[in-house]
């Protein structure tokens, strides 16, 4: 259970250091035959650092609990 709670803090340190990832997919714009135009559009996901805080805090709780017994 320790190995889990270090794991389930360094996910959280990620959260908190990277508050946004952006995905790329392509979309068609033009489709004429055999010319076809595409563009790639982002989608933007975005969350608080307040999450990656409280994962930290999950990850400290187990590493605590498991490191009692």
């Amino acid at each position: 259970m320790k190995t889990t709670g270090i794991i389930i803090i360094l996910i959280g340190l990620a959260l908190t250091i990277f508050t946004a990832f952006t995905i790329f997919t392509k979309e068609k714009v033009v489709d004429m035959g055999k010319v076809e135009i595409t563009r790639n559009k982002p989608h933007r996901l975005n969350w608080s650092p307040v999450i990656g805080i409280v994962v930290m805090g999950v990850g400290g709780v187990i590493f605590w609990q498991s490191s009692k017994k």
